[in-house]
């Protein structure tokens, strides 16, 4: 079996002395792999790539990237790794083409290395068309390609994306997704944060759920789905019985779900026995059901079972993340 290319073994990190946002955290990342941090603004996910690329000091612990110990060689892993926060850093006074450079240069490529590889990278990007362009014309999309074409000038063999498609529209969204696994087929590994579950499920091959600085579940996103349970029942009551609904249901895990007037989902361990079971506590209760169905969970369920609570949507303001 491939030793992983990233390690990280019981890491802690504290702010003001106090807040941990990294508990003892531990995790491995084998190579050649899309793999996806789950969580919530404040889960940690921000903090460990920042420790990972060696942009953050850290208080206990080993980590390795890449074959380098982050602490005791912390050069040897930047001239390995490739990263793109969670806003686009790049100079928007400067074109396409010189920003991508201009990285090119910092990792000590020639002038005609950094030529041919700003070039290449912006084929790549769909962005050749516009590389001598200022980026203050650059749509959002355009800004996070780019920014994407920046951190791949070295040839990493891991690249850190930090919520890669936070503030893009749709359309830019699908076509990072495409890059991403473009990279990968290539050859290199992409470890990402988000906070959207449809894109932990699509896009990655294995997934740590992260919350209060600690992994609570890893593994393919159907692993984590069968953890909660093989099916789960979603029903629909009248508004006005949904409180006492989840109450009669409240002994096997019922959840209401979507806000007043949403559904009531709950685990469904035995199949079409548990939906036969709901439906005799429902009739107990005087509670006809409008609709009821068994299904395969979702990924928000996943979470909402292993943390307590749902993932929120990310921040529109200059919210900190950790």
């Amino acid at each position: 079996m491939d030793e992983p290319i990233i390690s990280v073994d019981g890491l802690v990190k504290s702010f003001r002395g106090k807040l941990r946002a990294l508990d003892e955290l531990s995790l491995r990342v084998p190579p050649g792999m899309i793999y996806g941090l789950l969580g919530p603004n404040g889960a940690g996910k921000t903090t460990l790539i920042r420790v990972l690329a060696t942009l953050l000091p850290y208080d206990a612990g080993t980590v390795r990237v890449a074959g380098c110990d982050v602490r005791r060689d912390p050069a040897g892993v930047r001239a390995r790794i490739g990263i793109a926060g969670q806003y686009a850093a790049v100079d928007e006074y400067l074109t396409g083409r010189e920003n991508v450079a201009m990285v090119g240069l910092l990792y000590g490529l020639s002038g005609r290395e950094t030529r041919r590889r700003a070039a290449e990278l912006l084929e790549r990007m769909g962005l050749a068309s516009v590389a001598d362009q200022l980026v203050r014309t650059y749509s959002g999309g355009m800004r996070r390609r780019l920014d994407l074409a920046a951190s791949l000038v070295g040839r990493p063999a891991v690249v850190f994306l930090d919520e890669p498609t936070t503030g893009v529209d749709p359309a830019s969204r699908r076509e990072l997704w495409a890059l991403i696994r473009d990279l990968v087929s290539a050859g290199t590994t992409v470890l990402f944060t988000t906070q959207y579950l449809d894109e932990a499920d699509r896009l990655a091959q294995r997934i740590a759920v992260v919350d209060h600085g600690r992994v609570v579940r890893e593994g393919k996103g159907e692993q984590l789905k069968d953890q909660v349970g093989a099916a789960v029942i979603e029903l629909g009551v009248a508004e006005a019985d949904r409180a006492r609904a989840v109450a009669a249901l409240a002994a096997r895990g019922a959840q209401a779900v979507g806000g007043d007037g949403g559904d009531i989902v709950l685990p469904a361990p035995l199949g079409p026995t548990s939906l036969r079971d709901v439906l005799g506590d429902l009739d107990s209760a005087g509670i006809a059901p409008e609709r009821i169905g068994v299904r395969k969970p979702t990924l928000d369920e996943v979470f909402l079972t292993l943390t307590g609570h749902a993932t929120k949507l990310p921040a529109t303001g200059g919210n900190a993340a950790w």
